[in-house]
């Protein structure tokens, strides 16, 4: 909608401002101030533009500024119409427009059609064309498999940048790995105690499962030894599981690693190895990238010495304890602890190193952080102390919040085994979808069912996760997900296979048009005029997700494209259209909305299917 608009907003402001002068008047209307409304019904023209907010200015009624105007453009004429062709009216407070719907439908259709392959061109406003933008997401940790958890995260941060990019940005996608810690000794020791050698192939297991299953084991067993402690010694469950003979085990080991024990360091790279290989097999499956991984063994040290030089400017401050400190009481935080006592880092003194260390290597414009809404006490104060430390950068880092995310069964733990799995999850969901092809027979038509269920899982689980607005908590239900009807994923990918049928048939009967052999001053009626709207709109639908970092601006403007073709296909007959030319024109607007489909569906992470 907003080419339709923009011409009409230009000549509008230019009639206003000769309202303004005529009058005497001070003052300029700009065009980005100009309002325009959708009418509420069809045959009041396509456009309307009230006149309510210049009544105070010109000191007369809106109905009385409507008709002055009408009467301005007319001089206008068609020399200050330009792009802004139609006819115009006062219709009481408002000037409504009636476009050239025909001439309108050429330049947007020739627009989305006019080159073919990967390089799109339309729908890429280019507002973020210039600025270099790093994005970190996903940040997972390497004694467990990624998790329902991760998997919000991740299509949160990949479609974010496909947003971005898709706005003219440079980006760079990130992930830091966690894989240091006392969490990831506690895998390592579990099976250094109790593994026998045992390996991923040898049990027939991911290595980022068989991992994360020495994790549960431990806390297994730190539950045990805790709970015969406090019975025996009457202690609460916190000082009982702090003093079970298990955490001094596991504490030493994180000692001996610190060290540099070539034993420890040896498990420890090998426990790593199986849990990265584990976790970037599922980054594939689900379509996730990275331009560059760090690692927390390699960057948790790298605030230090930047902690220890703002301790000598006088930003931080040692207290009596020996700890070094901020207090960030003005920017309403608390008091942060940033060295121990004893001089070792803590996590936020790793962030702090890890932000300087990457606009080093890579200077950024912005860099966001994908991450819990339970973090946002962190990321301000991380952002608070790197403005102190006087990097102007600082101001440009930016937390994507996003809430927590369930099954409708509850909450998920880790370290009770109860977390849901993600390959697991999308195990399921693709099965569910194998079944319900198998059931309506779709075996033959979709070529390799195992191979489009699949993709139907991944576009079931994207959408639902990227529907809501990020900061919301939400529970996903796998069976509402996979529906075929509604606002899901599933529903999205069915109407591409259906226009790919369409045109497929077109091809097959000859009657697919070519580039410009069409006349689009056919495409006239409401409901082609709805969806020529729609496929307009969708430029501005990229630009405001990317602004909000939002993709559930994206994946409304999906549902309601796909809407609005099924209206058209209902109202409007394609291969039955009562003429040749009618044939054609409707199937170019049909291969424009086929078009955008394909390319939001990638924005929001969706595969898209030929044939379902």
């Amino acid at each position: 909608m907003q080419d339709f608009r923009k011409p009409w907003k230009i000549r509008i402001a230019r009639a206003l401002n000769a309202l303004l002068k005529d009058a005497g008047l001070s003052g300029t209307v700009e065009p980005d101030q100009v309002i325009a409304e959708l009418p509420p019904r069809p045959e009041l023209g396509d456009l309307g533009f009230p006149m309510f907010a210049y009544a105070k200015t010109l000191r007369k009624a809106p109905p009385q500024i409507a008709a002055l105007l009408v009467s301005a453009l007319a001089a206008d004429g068609a020399e200050g119409g330009g792009e802004a062709g139609g006819s115009f009216s006062a219709e009481g407070p408002y000037v409504n427009v009636r476009l050239d719907r025909g001439a309108l439908a050429g330049k947007l259709l020739s627009a989305i059609l006019r080159k073919d392959g990967p390089d799109f061109g339309f729908g890429r406003p280019g507002t973020l064309a210039g600025s270099r933008i790093m994005v970190e997401f996903s940040s997972p940790n390497t004694n467990k498999p990624l998790h329902l958890g991760h998997l919000r995260n991740d299509a949160l941060g990949e479609s974010v940048s496909r947003i971005l990019a898709a706005c003219g940005a440079e980006l760079r996608k990130v992930c830091i790995i966690n894989d240091r810690g006392i969490h990831i000794c506690k895998s390592m020791l579990a099976y250094q105690e109790q593994g026998e050698g045992k390996t991923p192939e040898s049990e027939g297991l991911k290595g980022d499962r068989f991992v994360g299953d020495w994790y549960v084991r431990f806390s297994r067993d730190l539950k045990e030894e805790a709970e015969a402690l406090a019975k025996e010694k009457g202690l609460d469950k916190k000082e009982a599981e702090a003093r079970a003979p298990i955490m001094g085990r596991v504490q030493e080991m994180l000692r001996k690693w610190e060290a540099g024990d070539g034993e420890t360091v040896s498990l420890w790279k090998k426990m790593n190895l199986w849990a990265m290989e584990g976790m970037k097999q599922t980054y594939a499956r689900t379509g996730i990238s990275f331009d560059q991984y760090y690692f927390e063994s390699k960057t948790y040290l790298l605030g230090k010495d930047e902690i220890l030089k703002g301790l000598e400017r006088g930003v931080f401050y040692r207290e009596e304890d020996g700890s070094v400190q901020i207090d960030l009481s003005a920017e309403k935080l608390d008091k942060k602890v940033l060295l121990r006592r004893d001089g070792t880092s803590i996590y936020i003194t790793q962030d702090i190193g890890t932000a300087i260390y990457r606009h080093r290597d890579w200077p950024f414009d912005r860099l966001v952080y994908v991450a819990g809404s339970e973090q946002q006490y962190h990321f301000k104060a991380l952002f608070a102390i790197l403005g102190k430390l006087g990097f102007e950068w600082a101001k440009n880092l930016y937390h994507l919040s996003y809430g927590m995310v369930n099954l409708p069964e509850g909450r998920m733990k880790s370290r009770e085994g109860t977390v849901v799995d993600a390959d697991d999850l999308i195990d399921r969901l693709r099965d569910m979808a194998r079944e319900e092809i198998r059931e309506k027979e779709r075996e033959e038509e979709v070529g390799d069912p195992g191979a489009v269920a699949e993709k139907i899982a991944l576009g079931a689980l994207h959408y639902f996760l990227l529907q809501v607005s990020p900061i919301k908590d939400m529970i996903f239900d796998p069976k509402e997900s996979l529906s075929f009807n509604g606002n899901t994923g599933p529903y999205l990918q069915y109407m591409g296979a259906r226009i790919s049928a369409l045109l497929r048939k077109a091809l097959v009967r000859g009657e697919a048009p070519g580039d410009g052999d069409y006349d689009p001053a056919l495409l006239a009626g409401d409901a082609e005029w709805e969806l020529l709207k729609s496929l307009a709109a969708y430029p501005e639908a990229v630009a405001a997700a990317a602004a909000g970092m939002d993709p559930s601006l994206l994946t409304a403007y999906l549902y309601e494209l796909s809407k609005c073709f099924s209206r058209f296909y209902q109202d409007c007959p394609v291969l039955n259209a009562e003429n040749p030319g009618l044939v054609k024109a409707r199937l170019a607007l049909s291969r424009a909305v086929l078009r955008v489909l394909k390319d939001a569906l990638e924005l929001v992470c969706i595969p898209f299917l030929e044939a379902m």
